[in-house]
């Protein structure tokens, strides 16, 4: 959404002219170039030379201007983002009107590709590296959750992934455009711009409740991200539609296509089954009851696989598997969610799971001591009969010594 990496095979957008290439917003922004458009406005690339960094602005497209509810969808969008300052949230620094009366905003620029992008160029990704990118996903989607916001729309192009800090595959969780904000975030006035009996969303990926146009809480995102992550590891969803519709009454009343049926001859790690039909339960009460449960289950799934390979390979009599000095997930995966990147490692490392002990391991008995050898033995026996002659020959000089 926010920028494409160029390269082979990537399609750069013609340059045409454009009324805001060139513009400069609140006195220190100056837009460069569109990077991408939507339905209902564009992104550009700006640069902020005070701060020596690039920039990207999202503007409404004038002509909704007199669209009340685009411009709230728009400027709750805005709002949402700048209140979350999860590292894998797109973070948003400023929100305003243009001279011409356009609403937008200023977000950090990235580079890289969305989820759906790469599994048209690269094919379905491994289980290990899908689930450390959607382990921090879960952590973004957990801090907006705490502050009362659903996304309402997670799908796999509202997803990007870029390298921060030296990280690759770091996703940052983008358009918050149909957020909805809970009961505890609403302030007294405030207009609700949601109605029961509407649904909203992208069909493909919108939960059960999402379909029926009922009343959604984070369990519906957890849904969302659960059939995101299928796609990641299968390059399919679960169900087979054509239509809209499709999509939505499936969600509805099918379950989901188990993945060895989807992919045959796949392999997925211990207990990853289990852990994408809990998400995608038609009823939101058997789910995954936060993405912080969510991201936790899918950490266990990696540990588990690990520590499994681990004892395959150690020598016979071995019992205990050498430690992780790296943590569960190795060196460079970022095992959220909750925690800044570069932390998680050092985190789950050092210390056992909040709530939890860390069982300790049984005490080994000790060996019986080993019976004397028969070398041991002889020694022995050699020592006592010199004693014996020494001690002999000795009185028999002393009887000698008197008697002459």
């Amino acid at each position: 959404m926010i920028v494409h990496k160029e390269g082979p095979g990537v399609a750069i957008l013609p340059a045409v002219a454009d009324p805001y290439v060139g513009q400069q917003i609140a006195g220190q922004f100056r837009i460069l170039q569109k990077i991408g458009t939507g339905g209902m406005g564009a992104v550009y690339k700006a640069e902020q030379p005070e701060m020596n960094r690039f920039v990207a602005v999202k503007i409404l497209h004038s002509k909704y201007l007199a669209r009340a509810d685009l411009v709230s969808r728009f400027r709750r969008e805005a709002r949402a983002m700048s209140h979350l300052s999860h590292p894998n949230t797109a973070r948003v620094f400023l929100y305003g009107q243009l001279e011409d009366g356009a609403c937008y905003f200023v977000m950090e620029y990235l580079e890289g590709r969305n989820l759906a992008q790469v599994v048209r160029a690269q094919g379905p990704m491994d289980p290990e590296r899908a689930i450390n990118v959607m382990v921090q996903v879960c952590g973004a989607l957990e801090e907006a959750h705490s502050q009362g916001i659903i996304h309402r729309d997670l799908k796999p192009e509202n997803i990007f992934l870029t390298v921060q800090g030296g990280i690759q595959d770091f996703p940052k969780v983008l358009d918050f455009g149909l957020a909805k904000v809970t009961e505890r975030q609403m302030r007294p006035g405030s207009m609700i711009l949601t109605q029961e009996g509407m649904v909203f969303g992208t069909p493909e990926f919108m939960s059960p409740e999402q379909a029926r146009g009922e009343p959604l809480d984070a369990r519906s995102d957890i849904y969302s991200l659960g059939t995101i992550l299928y796609e990641l590891v299968t390059g399919k969803l679960p169900f087979d539609a054509k239509q809209p519709m499709d999509y939505i009454n499936m969600h509805i009343n099918e379950p989901p296509i188990p993945l060895a049926e989807r992919v045959p001859g796949k392999e997925f790690p211990p207990g990853f089954q289990e852990v994408i039909s809990r998400s995608l339960e038609k009823n939101r009460d058997t789910r995954f009851a936060t993405a912080a449960d969510f991201g936790q289950s899918l950490r266990d799934v990696v540990r588990g696989k690990l520590i499994a390979g681990v004892m395959r390979s150690l020598p016979t009599g071995q019992s205990n598997p050498p430690s992780d000095p790296e943590g569960s997930f190795g060196p460079g995966m970022v095992s959220g969610p909750g925690f800044p990147p570069g932390e998680q490692q050092n985190q789950q490392a050092q210390a056992p799971q909040q709530g939890q002990s860390e069982a300790p391991e049984p005490a080994q008995p000790s060996p019986p001591p080993s019976p004397p050898s028969a070398i041991s033995k002889l020694t022995w026996i050699v020592f006592g009969a010199g004693l014996l002659l020494a001690i002999s020959g000795g009185i028999a000089l002393a009887v000698a010594f008197l008697k002459g």
